[in-house]
């Protein structure tokens, strides 16, 4: 009989828990849970769930849900389009874990190889949109489209205007989230016809599509010129592989260039995840939402990546918020770049030219069977005139495998990609002759007629930096990307043990079904008679979800956490509003809250109000009950965290929650912290009504170096009218008497490719293995606390001492007793071949560690041996044994560039700077460069990619 999952994917086997709970003085998990857990919190069983299957029966299982999705000829657009990954990037990087396990780069020096892999993706961008600056991916291109609005908004120097044109020709979905953002903001949109509504309008920006969702290519440099004259941005959403063959967004003048890179090799996934990108001019470089990849120099004038002007927290900065991009698509972006350098400028532009030579051949043919071409200039994407005959031609497609996109009864249009062939338009082709002509006179055009105007044809070069030109051939890719990943510490080196970042194991077995075609490759516009194992798979987690969490409804549609709050929100918003009470905009924060938290707030317009902390992390009941009451009438909501962002269980949950309610409020659970809860309570029967659940944080979708992520909410009955639903599928919202808030992400149900990652965890854990894994990711955490807490203060403690599924540990006296900082400890802990924890937040000097259940007993050892080693180095600097300004930890790390040197420049040993622990010598990480500079670099801001060494020499 195979072995039950749980036993691989929890790290400490039961002789290692008997040894950890011994360390505690504690004789088994339940004794623990109960220190730990407030007695007074309603406790749960293991979740009512199916049965645990094995790893050969997921399998099977998901095969078989793979194989309920009929996968058709896909010619539908709107966005999204067939692409081939190239094999080499396959294997080596969508499928490797030293690729997909990394987490965000906020520790730059160890990761230096997805930092160079973004900056190629900003380049790429740049050199396809012409634009001085671009970020390292958004989320979708709807969500890329709303902040090019509210970037619009910030920059315009029409200050009275609060209306934002947008061109109706641009994707429904586009359309449907810049709506659902721009209401609560305030924001009045004007959807029209740019050649014919524009003129007169008070705006402050505006959006065009380029080329049309319907397919027609115009130049919109006049309207951009308009806008301008205005003082608003114009902003172009620019489809990527066009972009190769007509003129730049920059060319036509546009301030801002949004649109996604899905069709340079990354799949459909049935919508998601996927890369959107953001480019604009380095005068707004500033107010460039997401993350920024720059440049800088390290200790020793090395080059060196980082993520430039504080991009982590440059956007959620609490009252003042105005985005909460948290979640970049790091990991599809890379993808996307990966993709232009294994094909270079002449490949990708061959690519463009066969998509664009087959359109015309098959509007060639079309008009041969007296079809009618509404547009004559286009690029991939036909608009064809069927009067009356929309759903017959529809049906006619259909029933030859075909799926093309319904625009109204008497329009259809039709979109080719890079997977299509003569077969293909063909097969469409005699589809369309039943009802409409015979095929025997279609005779093939060799020549067929140009499609691209000749002003918009584009002359400008692209792809000309080196990086783009140097692995044509596999050999060479695969040096080139292995060359990279050696440079980052990942899942797959060593433990990251970032508190409130939950980096667990990403299992293969959970993995796999992402390479199956069946879910890769399908349209999230399909008809949903085709994607009959994506909606069992999509329905069974929202039951188990429900289950676990004690919500009554769950919506899959955010594709990140930051989507999640923002959705729970406006559905805490539109209950409100339904009920009335339209005052209702007072939200109220802790101290201690993620930052997002009050950028959610702030974009679903409602008053953010800051509640203090008491000195135990706990929330000042004293402060919150002043506040409840002073603002009772325009009471909407209260967003904590649980367990708390310090690390604790508080007790005062329920009374919390009772208070809100009591004065007419919801309450927002952030369910960042659901590791911890899982088979011990459910934040549904604590008194919460809504929460976003971090998929990639609880239910092992891994990070891929700062994205994908999914953020579903799940919320109680009288939430459930008001979730998410979509402007393409019916259906999305299934509650009998919805009362949708519209859509917060591009898809229907987000990033449905993962999904099949979540649904393989939960199944194969069953009820009885989640609660195992929240209480070993207890005992682990306490494990840590307990071993550290004789070298470093825990800050943050139940009554009886324990921690939850984090803790922290203070720093803060060692800057004065010797002038180490956090920081130094961080950079010191990459000699030992380990990511630091997370650090100086939710406190400052400190540093909160999360091992989770997956690390083995063994790791845990390796990282208490690390931290104490540490310790007694600066026990030495603050015993005078060593120097106070030149020790290893000032100096961390020390990156294999001084190897070579010479005369060694520092007080202390080789040894001891590179193997500070027994036994690196056979697995020793090199951090590829030494400390960065962070002022440097945003004084110095440079976020494309000069050649390294030139640049170097330069400096």
């Amino acid at each position: 009989m195979p072995q039950a999952f749980s036993a691989r994917h929890l790290g400490p086997n039961s002789d290692d828990r008997k040894q950890m709970l011994a360390s505690l003085g504690l004789e088994s998990i339940d004794q623990l849970i109960d220190q730990t857990v407030p007695d007074s919190l309603p406790r749960v069983s293991d979740p009512n769930i199916s049965a645990a299957l094995s790893e050969e029966q997921a399998l099977k299982t998901l095969s078989d849900l793979a194989d309920q999705n009929t996968l058709n000829i896909s010619m539908i657009g709107c966005g999204y389009h067939g692409t081939r990954l190239p094999a080499v990037i396959r294997r080596n990087v969508l499928e490797n874990p030293d690729w997909y396990t990394a987490y965000t780069p906020y520790q730059p020096e160890i990761s230096q190889g997805r930092l160079e892999a973004l900056m190629i993706f900003q380049q790429m961008i740049m050199d396809l949109t012409g634009m001085e600056i671009a970020n390292a991916s958004l989320l979708d291109e709807a969500t890329a489209a709303a902040e090019a609005m509210t970037m619009s908004k910030r920059l315009s120097k029409n200050r009275t205007s609060m209306s934002y044109f947008v061109d109706e020709n641009a994707h429904p979905q586009t359309l449907s989230v810049m709506q659902t953002r721009a209401e609560p903001m305030g924001i009045e949109l004007i959807i029209g016809h740019p050649e014919t509504d524009l003129s007169g309008l008070d705006i402050f920006g505006a959006l065009f599509q380029y080329p049309a969702s319907t397919g027609e290519i115009k130049d919109f440099s006049a309207q951009i010129k308009a806008v301008q004259a205005q003082k608003g941005l114009a902003t172009l959403a620019a489809d990527i592989m066009a972009l190769t063959l007509i003129k730049s967004p920059a060319e036509l003048g546009a301030d801002i260039a949004i649109g996604s890179t899905q069709r340079f090799g990354v799949p459909m996934g049935y919508g998601g995840p996927h890369a959107a990108y953001f480019a604009t001019q380095d005068a707004h470089k500033r107010s460039v939402p997401g993350r920024l990849i720059g440049l800088s120099i390290d200790t020793q004038g090395n080059p060196a990546y980082r993520m430039a002007l504080q991009t982590r927290e440059q956007h959620i900065r609490r009252e003042k918020a105005t985005s909460n991009i948290c979640t970049s698509q790091a990991l599809l972006a890379i993808i996307a770049a990966l993709y232009c350098v294994y094909h270079g400028a002449d490949g990708v532009k061959r690519i463009a030219v066969r998509i664009n030579l087959l359109t015309r051949q098959l509007a060639d043919k079309l008009k041969q069977i007296k079809l009618e071409i509404v547009h004559q200039d286009y690029f991939d994407t036909l608009l064809i005139n069927v009067p009356g005959q929309a759903k017959k031609a529809l049906t006619a497609a259909l029933a030859h495998g075909v799926n093309i996109r319904f625009i109204d009864d008497d329009h259809i249009s039709i979109t080719l990609d890079e997977t299509h062939d003569e077969t293909h338009i063909n097969q469409l082709v005699n589809a369309f002759a039943s009802p409409f002509r015979s095929t025997a006179d279609i005779v093939n055009n060799q020549t067929p007629a140009p499609s691209l105007p000749k002003a918009l044809i584009r002359s400008s070069d692209y792809f000309i930096h080196p990086v783009f030109n140097q692995h044509r051939n596999e050999t060479s890719m695969m040096r080139f990307l292995r060359g990279l990943a050696r440079k980052d510490i990942t899942l797959a080196r060593s433990m990251i043990p970032l508190g409130s970042c939950t980096m667990k194991l990403n299992s293969a077995t959970e993995m796999d079904s992402v390479s199956n075609p069946k879910f890769a490759s399908l349209h999230p516009f399909v008809p949903l008679n085709q994607a009959k194992g994506y909606q069992r798979i999509i329905q069974d987690l929202c039951d188990d979800l429900c289950e676990i969490t004690g919500y009554d409804a769950v919506s899959m549609q955010p594709n990140a956490g930051s989507q999640g709050e923002f959705a729970g929100l406006l559905s805490i918003r539109a209950y409100h509003q339904s009920r009335g009470d339209m005052q209702r905009k007072v939200c109220l924060i802790p101290s201690s809250a993620h930052g997002t938290n009050p950028a959610s707030a702030v974009m679903a317009g409602m008053k953010v109000i800051i509640v203090k902390c008491d000195d135990e992390g706990n929330i000042d009941l004293s402060d919150l009950t002043e506040k409840v009451e002073k603002h009772s009438a325009e009471l909407a909501a209260l967003m904590i965290t649980y367990p708390s962002t310090y690390g604790v269980f508080e007790a005062t949950v329920q009374e919390i929650c009772q208070l809100i309610h009591n004065h007419g409020g919801q309450v927002y659970l952030d369910g960042a912290n659901l590791n911890a809860m899982i088979g011990i309570i459910r934040p549904g029967d604590l008194g919460a009504d809504v929460s976003h659940l971090n998929l990639h944080k609880t239910f092992a979708i891994p990070h891929g170096g700062g994205g994908p992520g999914m953020g579903p909410i799940g919320v109680k009955q009288h939430l459930a009218a008001f979730l998410p639903d979509h402007s393409m599928v019916k259906g999305v919202n299934p509650h009998e008497n919805a009362q949708p808030l519209g859509s917060v992400s591009a898809a229907p149900w987000g990033s449905p490719l993962i999904l099949t990652i979540s649904w393989a965890y939960i199944k194969m854990l069953g009820g009885k293995g989640l609660s195992e894994a929240t209480r070993v990711a207890i005992l682990s955490s306490n494990y840590i606390a307990t071993a550290l807490s004789e070298h470093y203060p825990v800050r943050y403690t139940s009554a009886q001492g324990r921690v939850a599924h984090e803790c922290i540990i203070d720093c803060s006296a060692f800057k004065d007793t010797c002038g180490v900082m956090v920081e130094d400890i961080a950079k010191r802990l990459m000699d030992y071949g380990f990511h630091s924890p997370t650090m100086s937040w939710p406190v400052h000097d400190s540093l909160m560690i999360e091992p989770t259940e997956s690390e083995p007993k063994a790791e845990l050892d390796r990282f208490i041996n690390a931290m104490v080693s540490i310790r007694k180095e600066i026990a030495a600097i603050e015993a005078g044994e060593m120097d106070k300004d030149n020790n290893p930890l000032k100096n961390a790390p020390h990156s294999n560039q001084l190897i070579d040197y010479d005369e060694w420049p520092f007080p202390y040993t080789r040894a001891q700077a590179f193997f500070p622990e027994a036994g690196s010598k056979f697995n020793k990480y090199w951090p590829p460069v030494g400390r960065i500079d962070n002022i440097y670099g945003d004084k110095n801001l440079h976020c494309s990619c000069p050649a390294i060494e030139s640049y170097a020499q330069d400096d």
